[in-house]
C-alpha cells in the first residue's frame, strides 16, 4: 500500500527538479565551465569549490520548497 505513495512522491520531486535547478543557473554554469576547462584530464576535486556552491544552492532551493516531502 505504501509503494504507490512512494512513487507519487518520487514523481512529484522529479517534476520540481527543473524549477529548483533553474534557481541555481549561475552556479551550474560556473561548475560547467570549470569541468569543460579541465576536460580531458579532469582531476578529482578540481572543481570542488564550484560543486560545493552548486550543491549549497540546490539544497537551499529544495529546503525553500514548502509542502514537499524530501
Amino acid at each position: 500500500m505504501s509503494a504507490p505513495n512512494a512513487w507519487s512522491r518520487s514523481r512529484e520531486r522529479m517534476r520540481l527538479f527543473p524549477e529548483l535547478f533553474s534557481r541555481c543557473a549561475e552556479q551550474a554554469a560556473a561548475y560547467g565551465r570549470c569541468v569543460a576547462a579541465g576536460a580531458p584530464e579532469l582531476r578529482r576535486e578540481a572543481c570542488g569549490r564550484e560543486f560545493a556552491a552548486l550543491k549549497s544552492c540546490f539544497v537551499a532551493a529544495v529546503m525553500s520548497c514548502s509542502g514537499t516531502r524530501w
